[in-house]
């Protein structure tokens, strides 16, 4: 298992939940958590001018990684995710 840093962006604080969920499918963990709250973007995202930022380090198999990303592309409540390895 290799652990990541996923930065997220979302309208809504419940999709949380279920990006936990898709983590969980991948046969993932989701190791700790860090809510940031609602700020107010610099510029427009989606139509969207405010958005819960949160920061998850998460454990995944190194071969399930495109399958996140994936999952995480087609989530149309997601406005922006950033995913780095940590060493």
């Amino acid at each position: 298992m290799t652990k990541y840093e996923l930065t997220f962006l979302l309208e809504k604080e419940d999709e949380a939940k279920k990006i936990q969920e898709i983590i969980s499918s991948l046969d993932g963990k989701v190791t700790q958590e860090n809510k940031w709250g609602k700020k107010d973007l610099c510029y427009r995202i989606k139509k969207q001018s405010q958005a819960f930022f949160f920061n998850w380090i998460i454990e995944l198999a190194t071969e399930k990684l495109s399958d996140l990303k994936k999952k995480l592309n087609f989530n149309e409540q997601i406005l922006r995710y950033l995913l780095l390895k940590i060493d």
